[in-house]
């Protein structure tokens, strides 16, 4: 670790010499040194220094943006190399869509832990645009998603089969039928999730390859609020069979096919283009992609 970049960094957090020295268990002089090597180093100031406060310069804020991320690649090397000779332990973030997450995500999580009880997942549910945003700020190892996402820094694989319905209350006109067409669909008002999110992306492209055209549109950014809408009539929607069972089962929601029209989708893991992953992550890819191979 290089020293003396983590008293930098920690100065430029705690706006202090003697707070830096009593959270770093070092002496007021050896912080002052350490600045004053990494600003000969560099040949300029870094801090802003007044009687009460400490701040940084443009080529401090520069170092201390670009530091960050070092310490953080140093903790990263740290956890590899310490993977290599021990058991798979500690945490390990996983991101994943709100469709999969809420649904098949707890069962595979406890199933999971029964095997490796060492780690310990760390959860968050968001839609399938945020978990890219978390990947990409190494905030997640490994990030759960639906729709057709391509990212040039992320590594997107299909690891389960999904299908997705059309969903009406059980005493709509068309809840008998198990399949539709086109035609009966173009005038009910749908029920769908909000831009950003897997399901919406999938959504859109069932209007587009099917010619439908909506002629109203309600927007939710929750399955659950998205199917008890339409339990009670407000509209139709699109979802994956996967997360209506309870609702087939109660026979409060029917689930339609869509004439002519491939349903099928992926859900997908995705993880940062790096050849390296945690052990922890491995085992967990590898557990996703042997034992659910379906949603």
């Amino acid at each position: 670790m290089d020293h003396q970049l983590n008293i930098f960094l920690t100065v430029a957090e705690q706006h202090s010499f003697s707070k830096t020295a009593d959270k770093l268990y070092i002496t007021q002089s050896a912080v002052s040194q350490a600045i004053k090597s990494l600003e000969k180093k560099y040949g300029i100031e870094l801090l802003e220094r007044s009687n009460k406060y400490i701040g940084l310069t443009k080529a401090g804020k520069i170092l201390f943006y670009h530091g960050k991320e070092i310490m953080e690649q140093y903790a990263l090397v740290d956890k590899f190399i310490h993977d290599i000779h021990t058991t798979a332990s500690g945490a390990l973030w996983i991101g994943a869509s709100y469709t999969f997450g809420e649904y098949s995500l707890p069962k595979i999580v406890n199933e999971f832990k029964t095997n490796y009880p060492n780690i310990k997942p760390k959860i968050t549910i968001k839609n399938t645009h945020r978990i890219i945003e978390q990947l990409l700020r190494r905030d997640l190892d490994i990030g759960i998603i639906n729709g057709r996402i391509q990212h040039p820094n992320l590594i997107i694989k299909p690891f389960a089969l999904d299908e997705m319905v059309v969903i009406v209350p059980y005493n709509h006109p068309l809840g008998a039928k198990k399949v539709v067409t086109t035609e009966e669909l173009k005038t009910e008002t749908w029920v769908i999730r909000e831009s950003g999110s897997g399901t919406r992306e999938v959504t859109d492209h069932m209007f587009h390859h099917t010619g439908i055209k909506p002629k109203d549109i309600m927007e939710f950014g929750s399955l659950q609020i998205i199917k008890e809408s339409v339990e009670v009539g407000l509209g139709i929607s699109y979802i994956s069979k996967g997360a209506i069972r309870k609702e087939l089962a109660l026979g409060t929601l029917c689930a339609l096919n869509i004439k002519a029209f491939d349903s099928t989708q992926h859900f997908f893991y995705a993880t940062r283009d790096t050849q390296i992953q945690t052990k922890a992550a491995e085992l967990f890819i590898k557990f996703l992609e042997k034992t659910h191979g379906e949603f």
